[in-house]
C-alpha cells in the first residue's frame, strides 16, 4: 500500500482532500431538557447533534452550502443519562459526484476520558449552490487500510440506497 492512495474513478482534474482534513469531533454535557421521561437522553437530540455534524463535516469537505439527502443508517447502541459527556467524531466515508457520506460515531466519555460507543450513524448529504442544484465536491484521498475499508462499505451502501430508490422503497 502507498502512503496516497487515490480513489478508482476520480478524474485526474478533480481535487481531492483527505479524510482527516474534515474530520470532526464536538462534546455535549447532557442537561435536564435533554432527558425523556425513561431518563435516558431523548433520540430526538442526539438524532439533530448527528445532523448537525455531518453537515459540518461535509461543509469543511464540500467548501459549499450542503443539505441532509438521507439518513441510512441510525443504530442507538446504549442510553446516556444526564450529567453524562457526549461526544460525536464525525468523517467522510465516501463521496460521489455531489453527494458525500458521513459515519457519525457517539460516545460517552467518562471522568478519565475512556469511551463507550451508543450510537452509529450514516448520513449522505449533497452539495448545492445558492439555488440549491447539486453541485460536485472534490474527491476523497484515502490515507490508510481502514479508510479504503470504510470507502468499499460506502460503495455497498450507496448501491443499497440507489435499488431501493429504483424499487420504491
Amino acid at each position: 500500500m502507498t502512503n496516497r492512495m487515490e480513489v478508482k474513478g476520480m478524474e485526474q482534474k478533480r481535487a481531492m482532500k483527505k479524510v482527516g482534513d474534515s474530520r470532526t469531533e464536538q462534546v455535549y454535557v447532557i442537561r435536564s431538557q435533554h432527558i425523556n421521561p425513561q431518563g435516558r437522553l431523548f433520540g430526538g437530540y442526539l438524532m439533530q447533534w448527528i445532523d448537525e455534524m455531518a453537515g459540518i463535516v461535509s461543509r469543511r469537505h464540500s467548501g459549499k452550502m450542503v443539505t441532509t439527502a438521507s439518513i441510512d443508517n441510525l443504530n442507538f447502541k446504549a442510553g446516556a443519562y444526564q450529567n453524562d459527556m457526549i461526544v460525536l467524531v464525525g468523517r467522510l466515508t465516501y463521496v460521489g459526484r455531489t453527494s458525500m457520506e458521513v459515519r457519525v460515531d457517539t460516545y460517552v466519555e467518562d471522568y478519565q476520558g475512556n469511551r463507550r460507543s451508543i450510537n452509529r450513524a450514516y448520513l449522505v448529504m449533497v452539495a448545492v449552490d445558492e439555488k440549491g442544484n447539486a453541485v460536485e465536491v472534490p474527491g476523497l484521498e484515502l490515507a490508510s487500510e481502514a479508510e479504503q475499508a470504510e470507502w468499499l462499505g460506502g460503495e455497498k451502501r450507496y448501491q443499497l440506497r440507489k435499488r431501493r430508490r429504483e424499487e420504491g422503497y
